[in-house]
C-alpha cells in the first residue's frame, strides 16, 4: 500500500472508533439516567452493573450503530480532506478515483467483518450476561403465547389448545391428531391437559381417543390419562429477545425447528438471519456513497456534507423499517424485504460513484 493509503485508512478507523467512544460514553449517561431508578429499586451491586450489564452492552451497540457512524466518519473526514484540497491534490498527482476508494474499501470491509462476527458469534454470548441482568434488576421480556395454540410436533402430527396458562402449566381444549397421507389415522381430545412436574409427564382429564384404520374405527374414553408427549410447558413461553443469544447456526436450527412446528412468528426470527448477513454489506454501500458525496469541494463545507449524509442515512433507516413490516406483517419473503433496502442504495451508490468528481 501506498503512504495515502496508510493515511486514509488512518483517518477513516481513527474518527470512526473516536465517534464511536464519544457516543457510548453519551448512550450509557442517558441509559443510567433513565434506569437509575430501577437500579435503586432492586439493589442492582454496582459490580454487575458495570460488567454483567454495560461492559456486555458495548459490542451490542457497536454492531448497532457500526453502519451509521461508519457512514458519519466516511463522510466528516473526507469532507475535511477535500475543504482543506487535498483530494484535489491526490486526484492531480495522476491516481484515479476509483484507485482512490481502495483504502476506503479496506477500512469499510473490516469493518463489515467486524460487524458480521459481532452479530453471529460474539453478541450472542455477550447478550446472556446482559439479558439476565434485565430479567433481575429491571424487567422480564417474556411473553406468553397462550391462546389458539397450533404446533406440528412432526411431519404430519398436530396438537392443538385453545388456553394454556403459563403459570399453571395447564391447558385446556387440548387435542391431537396424526396424519398419514394425508388421512386421520389418531386423534386424542382431553377437555383438560396438565404438567405433572415431578413425574416430567402430562395428565389429560376427561379424554376420549380415535384410533383408525382403514375402514375400521376404535374409540376409548376414560377420566384420567397420564401419557408422555414430545413437549413441554415451556414450549408456550416465547421469549422476545432470545433471538439476542442465538449464534449463527443456533438461530438457523431454531429457524427449522419453528418450521417444523408452523409457529406464525418465525419470519422475525427469519428476518434477524438474514439482517445479521444484510447489514455488513451497508457498510460498504454507504461507504461508496460517502466518498462521492463528500470528495466535491463545496462552499458548505463539511456542514452540507454531514446534513446530506445524515438525511440519506435516515431514509435507509426508514426503508430498512417499512420493508421488515411487509416480511412480518405481509407476503413479502424475508429475504427480500431485508436486502432491498442494499439494493436500493447499491444502484444510488453506483450512480453518485459515476457523477463523483474525476
Amino acid at each position: 500500500m501506498r503512504t495515502i493509503d496508510v493515511y486514509i485508512i488512518k483517518k477513516f478507523l481513527g474518527t470512526f472508533f473516536f465517534t464511536l467512544i464519544l457516543l457510548i460514553f453519551i448512550v450509557i449517561v442517558f441509559d443510567i439516567s433513565e434506569k437509575i431508578d430501577d437500579f435503586l429499586r432492586h439493589d442492582a451491586p454496582l459490580k454487575a452493573i458495570i460488567f454483567d450489564y454495560y461492559l456486555n452492552f458495548v459490542p451490542y451497540f457497536i454492531n448497532l450503530f457500526s453502519y451509521l457512524l461508519t457512514f458519519i466518519a466516511v463522510i466528516f473526514f473526507t469532507s475535511r480532506m477535500a475543504s482543506d484540497s487535498e483530494i484535489i491534490a491526490i486526484l492531480s498527482s495522476g491516481i484515479s478515483f476509483r484507485r482512490l476508494m481502495f483504502p476506503y474499501f479496506i477500512s469499510a470491509a473490516a469493518l463489515g467483518l467486524l460487524s458480521f462476527f459481532l452479530a453471529n458469534f460474539i453478541i450472542p454470548y455477550t447478550n446472556r450476561s446482559m439479558f439476565a441482568f434485565e430479567k433481575k434488576y429491571i424487567n422480564d421480556p417474556r411473553e406468553f403465547t397462550d391462546q389458539n395454540i397450533h404446533k406440528q410436533l412432526s411431519p404430519g402430527t398436530f396438537i392443538y389448545m385453545e388456553n394454556f396458562n403459563t403459570h399453571t402449566n395447564a391447558g385446556w381444549k387440548f387435542s391431537l391428531e396424526k396424519f398419514v397421507n394425508k388421512e386421520l389415522v389418531y386423534k386424542l381430545k382431553g377437555e383438560r391437559i396438565e404438567w405433572d412436574s415431578l413425574r416430567l409427564r402430562w395428565q389429560i382429564t376427561n379424554y376420549y381417543f380415535r384410533s383408525i384404520s382403514g375402514m375400521s374405527e376404535s374409540i376409548v374414553k376414560g377420566v384420567k390419562m397420564d401419557t408422555v408427549l414430545p413437549f413441554k410447558p415451556t414450549d408456550f413461553t416465547e421469549d422476545i429477545e432470545e433471538v439476542k443469544i442465538m449464534n449463527y447456526f443456533v438461530l438457523r436450527e431454531h429457524i427449522e425447528d419453528k418450521e417444523l412446528r408452523g409457529d406464525p412468528d418465525v419470519i422475525k426470527y427469519q428476518v434477524k438471519k438474514y439482517e445479521r448477513i444484510a447489514f455488513p454489506f451497508a457498510t460498504l454501500i454507504l461507504t461508496v456513497i460517502g466518498v462521492s458525496v463528500s470528495s466535491r469541494k463545496v462552499r458548505g463545507g463539511i456542514g452540507f456534507h454531514l446534513g446530506l449524509g445524515l438525511a440519506l442515512t435516515f431514509i435507509y433507516i426508514l426503508f430498512m423499517q417499512i420493508f421488515t413490516v411487509f416480511a412480518t406483517f405481509g407476503d413479502l419473503p424475508p429475504l427480500i424485504a431485508v436486502w432491498i433496502p442494499n439494493i436500493i442504495f447499491g444502484f444510488i451508490a453506483l450512480f453518485l460513484f459515476r457523477i463523483a468528481p474525476k
